[in-house]
């Protein structure tokens, strides 16, 4: 059995390569927050607080466009509904642990994160304090993630505005759906979810960014019902 410390190493050090891809994201994120014209202090907040970087980056990007603080904090709770998942897996694991622990894990729970720990979970089910796995390699993610928000707060007050660091954005998420754009199934779903954004962009308070992804789910459910 190993202890508890070389439990929480490698979480640590599973997690490290996803690091090539986090801090670059990261300094992006603080970058476009001061840009978008927000307090260097709020732009860091939303790393404490939301901490992902999906999620800040539309978060700061809806009160931006003069959207309602109600939107923008839906659109967070909607972005972030994946974790609903990731907690559904991880449970059977955590189940024995105390609610405030569950918590505290909870918090530090993020994409890079559960993928490295649902993998070690698996293959070593049979080990005691596994949570530490999962808190070795989120602690790290929220280490790095912080560190490298704050760059991009202090690089992005030297940038000049003409450069623009808003492109980045799309860039960004481009580069998470790519893999899914050889699937036609998934495609289909993304041409139907961008259809709907054009169609209901003038939707009262910017909700479009809630209900062009309703849209494109029951547009998916339509689909497979098709296909039975």
């Amino acid at each position: 059995m190993l202890s508890k410390s070389k439990i929480f190493l490698r979480g640590t050090t599973d997690v490290l390569p996803h690091m090539l891809s986090v801090i670059p994201f990261g300094i992006i994120t603080g970058a476009i927050g001061v840009e978008f014209g927000f307090d260097p202090l709020l732009v860091y907040a939303t790393s404490l607080i939301i901490f992902g970087g999906a999620s800040q980056i539309i978060f700061m990007q809806l009160l931006s466009g003069g959207a309602s603080s109600l939107v923008a904090i839906t659109s967070v709770g909607v972005i972030n509904s994946r974790h609903l998942l990731y907690g559904a897996v991880l449970s059977e694991y955590l189940e024995k642990l105390s609610l405030f622990k569950k918590l505290i894990i909870s918090y530090f729970i993020v994409d890079q994160g559960f993928a490295e720990s649902n993998k070690y979970l698996k293959e070593n089910n049979s080990q005691m304090n596994l949570h530490y796995h999962v808190l070795g390699g989120g602690i790290t993610l929220w280490f790095f993630w912080q560190i490298s928000t704050l760059s991009g707060i202090i690089l992005g007050s030297f940038i000049p505005e003409e450069l623009g660091l808003k492109f980045a954005i799309p860039l960004t998420f481009l580069a998470i759906i790519v893999n899914d754009l050889r699937k036609l199934d998934h495609v289909f779903v993304m041409l139907a979810s961008g259809f709907a954004s054009l169609i209901l962009f003038d939707a009262p308070f910017k909700s479009y960014i809630i209900l062009s992804p309703i849209v494109a789910l029951i547009a998916a459910f339509m689909m497979l019902r098709f296909k039975r």
